[in-house]
Parts: C-alpha cells; sequence; structure tokens
C-alpha cells in the first residue's frame, strides 16, 4: 500500500512537472512573449520598454511599422486604387505598350514572377517580348546590356536582390561603363534591372538583404527606391526613360502593404530628386523605402513624447542622391538621423552622415546619428532586432536632443 501511494505521489509529481514545463514552453513561443521578454534585456531603456510592452500584442510578420499613403498626386487626371504590384505591373504595360521595341525578361517572367509584377503580360504581348530566362543572374543582364546596345528597351528582372551578385562584373564593369568606355559612341542606357529587395518578415539570409551600398559606389548607374505604389510607377517609367542604365530596388514588404491611389496616365518621378515629407525644424529624419514609414511614425511619436517637430526627407534616390536637400534641411535643423536596413559598416548611411559632416558642421548641434541593421548576416529568427524599427530610432532622437 505504501508502494502504491508514492508511485501515485511520484506520477503525480512528474505530471505537474511536464505540465509546467509544456507551459513554459508554450510562452516562450508565443511570439508577443517572446518580443516582450527579449525587448526588456536587448532595448533597456525605460520609455523604449514601456511603449514596447504596449504594443508586443500587435507583433506582425513583418516587425510592424504602419503606411503611410502618398497624397498628393504627381500628375492631373483620373486615379486607380493600386497596390505596388499592380502599380508596377501598370508601368510595365505602359512601356510595352507604347515602345514596339521593349523587352521583359527574367526568371518565372512568363508566369507573372514571384510576385505576379508580369501578369498577364505575355498573354498580352506575346512571348517573343515578354519571355523566361535560365536561371542565370550574369546571364539575364549580360543579355539585357546586348539588347539594349543594340536599340531595344530592355526591362530585366532578378528574382530577388540577393542573387543580384552573381550579375556584379556584368552591371559594375559592362553597363556602367560602356557608355564611357567608348568615348560615348556606345551605351546600354536602355536597360533598366528590377529585383525585390528588403525585409518581409521571413526571409532570413537569402531574402531579405538590401544591397543599395554596392551599386553606390559606380559612376555610370542610377538606383532608386520607391517607397510606394505611386512612386513606383512613376520612378520605374522614368528609369526606363532614362540615358543611363539603372536599378529599381523595390521593398517587397510595401508589394501589397502600399497602396495608393495611382494616375492612370504616364508620369515620371524625378530620379536624384528628395521629397520632404514632413516639415520640422528639431531633427531631420532621412530614409528610403519602407524605412521612410517608419519614420514618419518616428516622427509623429517625437511630437507626443518630447513635443519636437522632426523633418522627414525620403531619399527616392540612391545614385545620384540629393545632397542640396538634405544639407538645407540639416542646416535648418542643425540634427540628423539615418535610418537603413542594411548593416551599418559601408551601408549608404556612412556617405550621407560623411557629406553632412563636410558640408554642415557649423551648424550640427549633435553628431550625425545612424540606425540601421547590424554588422551580421541577416539573422533569421531575430528579424525584429536586427531591423530598425520605430523604437530604436525614437530612442537616437532622444540621444540627439540630450547631446
Amino acid at each position: 500500500s505504501n508502494w502504491y501511494h508514492i508511485f501515485i505521489h511520484n506520477a503525480s509529481l512528474r505530471y505537474v512537472e511536464a505540465k509546467r514545463r509544456a507551459t513554459v514552453v508554450s510562452i516562450c513561443l508565443s511570439k508577443k512573449m517572446a518580443l516582450n521578454k527579449l525587448s526588456s534585456t536587448l532595448l533597456n531603456n525605460s520609455l523604449v520598454f514601456k511603449e514596447l510592452k504596449n504594443v508586443a500584442s500587435v507583433f506582425s510578420v513583418r516587425n510592424f511599422f504602419n503606411y503611410y499613403p502618398t497624397t498628393s498626386g504627381p500628375a492631373e487626371g483620373p486615379t486607380k486604387k493600386l497596390n505596388m504590384v499592380q502599380a508596377i505591373n501598370n508601368a510595365l504595360d505602359i512601356t510595352l505598350q507604347t515602345d514596339e521595341t521593349a523587352l521583359l525578361f527574367g526568371e518565372d517572367v512568363a508566369f507573372g514572377g514571384v510576385f505576379r509584377c508580369s501578369l498577364d503580360l505575355q498573354k498580352k504581348y506575346g512571348s517573343e517580348r515578354v519571355f523566361n530566362t535560365p536561371l542565370c543572374e550574369q546571364g539575364i543582364v549580360g543579355f539585357g546590356i546586348g539588347v539594349a546596345t543594340a536599340g531595344s528597351t530592355a526591362i530585366a528582372e532578378i528574382q530577388f536582390a540577393d542573387y543580384i551578385y552573381p550579375a556584379f562584373d556584368q552591371i559594375v564593369n559592362e553597363a556602367a561603363k560602356f557608355r564611357y568606355r567608348s568615348g560615348s559612341q556606345f551605351d546600354c542606357g536602355k536597360l533598366t534591372i528590377r529585383t525585390p529587395c528588403g525585409a518581409v518578415g521571413h526571409g532570413g539570409l537569402y531574402h531579405s538583404q538590401s544591397p543599395e551600398s554596392y551599386f553606390a559606389h559606380t559612376p555610370g548607374l542610377k538606383v532608386v527606391v520607391p517607397r510606394g505604389a505611386t512612386q513606383a510607377k512613376g520612378l520605374l517609367l522614368s528609369c526606363i526613360r532614362d540615358p543611363d542604365p539603372c536599378i529599381v530596388l523595390e521593398p517587397k514588404v510595401l508589394y501589397r502593404a502600399a497602396v495608393d491611389e495611382v494616375p492612370i496616365d504616364e508620369y515620371l518621378t524625378p530620379i536624384g530628386k528628395a521629397e520632404v515629407l514632413k516639415d520640422g525644424d528639431a531633427v531631420t529624419l532621412i530614409g528610403w523605402g519602407t524605412q521612410v514609414h517608419v519614420l514618419m511614425e518616428v516622427a509623429e511619436l517625437a511630437k507626443t513624447k518630447f513635443n519636437v517637430d522632426c523633418e522627414v526627407i525620403d531619399l527616392v534616390s540612391i545614385l545620384p542622391w540629393d545632397k542640396d536637400a538634405v544639407c538645407k534641411s540639416v542646416r535648418k535643423t542643425g540634427r540628423a538621423l539615418i535610418a537603413h536596413e542594411a548593416p551599418l559598416t559601408g551601408g549608404f548611411g556612412a556617405e550621407l552622415a560623411s557629406t553632412i559632416q563636410e558640408e554642415c558642421f557649423l551648424q550640427l548641434e549633435a553628431p550625425v546619428a545612424r540606425v540601421t541593421g547590424f554588422d551580421t548576416p541577416f539573422p533569421y529568427i531575430f528579424e525584429p532586432f536586427y531591423l530598425p524599427d520605430k523604437w530604436r530610432c525614437l530612442q537616437a532622437i532622444r540621444n540627439l536632443l540630450d547631446y
């Protein structure tokens, strides 16, 4: 009888312990609880952590951000509500319709592309103008250089920006230098390369990178990053018509999150011209692509928490970039914060910071701040802490104001 009671007692203890462990595992696997717990360690700041606790329950697939639609239209006339995928498809449709030499090609492009940006275009324009390529990025760009040099309008799609590196030699040593090395006798300015970039929430090492800084070091190229549907259409059309080879880096998290009232007719968004989205006099916030929306919310938080007005600049174009607009703003505010998803070291923010220091040194009230990804490979499970979210940016603003 005693042995029986001991057995039942031990079994009960094991059951209670197993249930406790299962509960702990369940809690740890909960995204919002993991976010809350890790945030208290990684972001040990009372202001940041307090707010993070309040919003942990809304943790989403990508570290949460709010999309700020483009409200002022770049062109007159009727508009239609489109997401970024639809706006890009519309720009490609316009090009293929108005330019008989235009060719659209890449991996799975005939099918519509993995993100459906080229949906139904082969049906409309035929397999000789919209077609698939082998899985060979250097071949895709090399072919594009050839047909552009021959006079056709070449629109090449690299399926993910993370896989653009095999084509690096073709882009940097061939396309970018073609005009210069031929003494302007030849060029491949009719080449436009589209590629999805940036974090989306589950991309890990090979589907989350932002490679803009690699190409910013290459004279002869133009590089743009749209922040929404309206800008994506206008920038793509501008790049297609530009006399130099262009790269359009499309933040894939915005493909369906970015919805604007997009003008139906053709219009162009200027390359090399930044946009001031919000006026302010305390801190200049500079970003591009998805990060612009993060900074717009940060500006609102800074007004609420610190009662300061931040100026938000969408750089729009990485190469060339609008030095005049950036420096004009920094001379007014005396403080600058640059945010981008790419790693800190060698990121394009370093070029901006260097130029601001050279041009605006006497007006600066604090060192230029950068809030970026970390100098590590892009982490799968720790993506929320790798990205320059609104809380890291808000803390950087506080540091600038307290300097």
